[in-house]
């Protein structure tokens, strides 16, 4: 007689040995056919399939359970849904719970680091650090310190002291830190830590040899990749070549490193078998989980590969397919970047004037296209012409100012472009509007969410304090007071505010100023007698350049008659000293009295101007309108001259 199904899977459950999640995922499946309302077997098959990294069945062995399994289940079906990538509706699950266990905020900070939402999962980790956090404590750390190192390639430095300036004692915290200080553009720094966690995991007791193994992997790949930013390319190859073969491992490290090997090898390589590498192991790509700046950078790479091997076409409707697919302006990287290989695509083979009339054309199709105009931008300047490509930035500055979208205006103000109008107008000495420019960014951030647009803030609030004007001093003290509220234990902030409210507010400034280091602390290495022997630096003047061909003026007390050069007189070639020279040497050739005329027309003009000579009658003949010509008379006939003879 066959036993109960349902009595079968309770007594799996009750078992105090190893758990085989495939025998109760068999047990479970059999009581739900036995009977399809038992609460208990659909949970235990849910949770069976979650064990097994069946997401996609446990996501619809919830849909089969129904509304009761879902609601009931909701921790369950939001971590499913974590895995498969769907983190929206995730998040929705878990607010729509209303649960705050430590269980439910464990998935909340993960769905958040994996949505790219640094500063929630950070939240939400140091609450499970200050709550019982036990044995958790070291894998939260090492949590938060990955969510401060992602965050820095948003912009967002979350860490409280600076990576650098702390003591790791364990490889994956030396590795997150390495990861920070890699998207600061410090790799120095993000070596020398790189080095420090391969050492600290080599002789890592807790882990096995194969588990050493796999935890070296990314290390090595981003040693490679600092080496391969510090042009140290030939020791990255060899770090390569040391990984071996990567096809065992994670598809989104698999892709990672074969992006980051095929950039070292490319420009030595034929660009059409690179195209075919490249397209033979991006497919991959979609079972990968890339972060959003990863998918980016190889969803570019792509396109440049593409082009080099002259696939126009397929880059062209590709790119311009996602463009119009985003109907409002954007500045992200994915947009601007394929709107570079867009424009890259539409001007190849042309030169000159003819790409900037094809730029122009594709300019008014799409006149809020972010990434054309500063494909534009970039054109004009490579070719020396800064006020062109000012001109071309403001054009699309202004298409943006029209817009009442407040996400345009987010775009308007981005960091990269307020920016980059600010560098071009510097370039072309127009000091005024760089600075109008920054102050209307901090106007239009002042009462938004900063975010990534800290940048902006703060060096829009160190313009404004150069300014006397007590309203530029007021927007720099706001400024700085957003910056302080989103970045807490920004010395930049606390100073900023201290140096903007104390004209106007000293009692506000009390509360920041001990914020501030203190003054010994910035001065422990400065050598002040060096600095004195040295002199005090100046920097050079604007017109130094154009005034270095001037002479210096002369002091007034100088003996000028001492300095003074000599003037070398010049003497004529026949010069004899004594003999007294031809009074009439500065008189023309024809006026002195040794002239003598040659050939019969001069002799001839000599006599005639001579006294006693004929004299020419003159007459004046008028002009119609007024005026008149001086002609000479014709001499009269002679009396015996013979007259013509008439006809008989």
């Amino acid at each position: 007689m066959p036993s109960n199904p349902v009595a079968t899977l309770n007594s799996l459950l009750r078992s105090t040995s190893i758990i085989d999640n495939d025998e109760i995922l068999k047990a479970a499946n059999a009581a739900i056919k036995e009977n399809k309302a038992d609460f208990s077997s659909h949970h235990a098959r849910l949770v069976a399939l979650l064990k097994l990294d069946r997401f996609d069945d446990a996501l619809r062995a919830l849909d089969e359970g129904g509304d009761k399994l879902s609601s009931a289940c909701a921790l369950e079906k939001a971590y499913a849904l974590y895995k498969t990538g769907k983190l929206d509706e995730a998040t929705q699950v878990l607010k729509s719970s209303g649960r705050n266990e430590r269980s439910f905020r464990h998935v909340a900070a993960q769905v958040a680091y994996r949505a790219e939402r640094y500063r929630e999962a950070k939240k939400l980790y140091q609450s499970l650090l200050d709550g019982d956090s036990g044995e958790e404590e070291n894998d939260i750390g090492i949590n938060m310190a990955a969510a401060d190192a992602q965050a820095e390639w948003q912009g967002l430095p979350l860490w409280s002291t600076p990576p650098e300036e702390q003591n790791f004692d364990t490889f994956e915290l030396c590795y997150n830190a390495a990861c920070a200080c890699i998207a600061r553009g410090s790799f120095d720094i993000a070596a020398k830590l790189l080095q420090k966690a391969k050492t600290l995991c080599d002789n890592s007791d807790d882990l096995s040899d194969e588990e050493k193994k796999s935890e070296m992997r990314p290390i090595l790949s981003q040693q490679a990749y600092v080496y391969a930013r510090q042009g140290r390319e030939k020791e990255a190859m060899d770090l390569y070549q040391l990984l071996g073969s990567i096809e065992d491992a994670d598809p989104d490290f698999n892709i990672i490193a074969r992006n980051n090997r095929t950039v070292i090898e490319a420009p030595n390589e034929n660009p059409y078998m690179v195209q075919r590498k490249v397209a033979s192991w991006v497919i991959s790509e979609k079972n990968a989980k890339l972060f959003k700046y990863q998918a980016d950078i190889l969803a570019h790479n792509v396109n440049v590969v593409d082009l080099a091997a002259h696939k126009t076409r397929g880059v062209a409707e590709r790119t311009d397919k996602l463009l119009r697919s985003t109907f409002s302006p954007s500045a992200t990287f994915s947009l601007t970047s394929a709107a570079a290989a867009n424009a890259a695509a539409e001007t190849i083979g042309k030169q000159g004037k003819e790409v900037l009339r094809k730029l122009a054309d594709l300019s008014q199709k799409r006149p809020h296209d972010v990434g054309l105009a500063l494909t534009i931008v970039q054109y004009r300047t490579e070719q020396g012409q800064n006020g062109a490509a000012l001109a071309a930035l403001q054009a699309l500055l202004d298409r943006l100012d029209q817009a009442d979208d407040e996400n345009v205006k987010d775009v308007r103000f981005s960091p990269g472009i307020v920016s980059l109008a600010v560098a071009l107008m510097r370039a072309e000495g127009r000091h005024n509007s760089a600075k109008n420019e920054l102050t209307k960014a901090a106007q239009h951030w002042r009462d938004r969410p900063a975010g990534d647009a800290s940048s902006v803030l703060r060096e829009a609030g160190i313009e404004l304090l150069r300014s006397s004007n007590p309203a530029d001093l007021e927007l720099a003290g706001s400024a700085f007071e957003k910056l302080f509220a989103e970045c807490q234990g920004s010395h930049i902030a606390a100073a900023g505010l201290v140096a903007s409210l104390a004209p106007t507010d000293p009692e506000k400034i009390k509360k920041h100023v001990s914020e501030l280091p203190p003054v010994e602390s910035l001065i422990t290495t400065v050598d002040v007698e060096t600095l004195i022997e040295s002199g005090v630096a100046s920097a050079p003047r604007a017109q130094a350049a154009a005034s270095a061909t001037k002479r210096p003026a002369q002091d007034e007390g100088a003996d000028r008659a001492a300095n003074k050069k000599p003037r070398r007189r010049k003497l004529p070639k026949n010069y004899v000293e004594g003999k007294t020279p031809d009074p009439e040497r500065w008189l023309p050739l024809r006026d002195r009295s040794t002239y003598r005329p040659k050939g019969k027309k001069g002799k001839k003009k000599a006599a005639e101007s001579t006294q006693g000579g004929v004299v020419k009658e003159e007459e004046t003949l008028e002009l119609v309108g007024g005026g008149g010509v001086k002609v000479e008379r014709a001499p009269a006939a002679a009396g015996n001259k013979k007259k013509k003879k008439g006809k008989k």
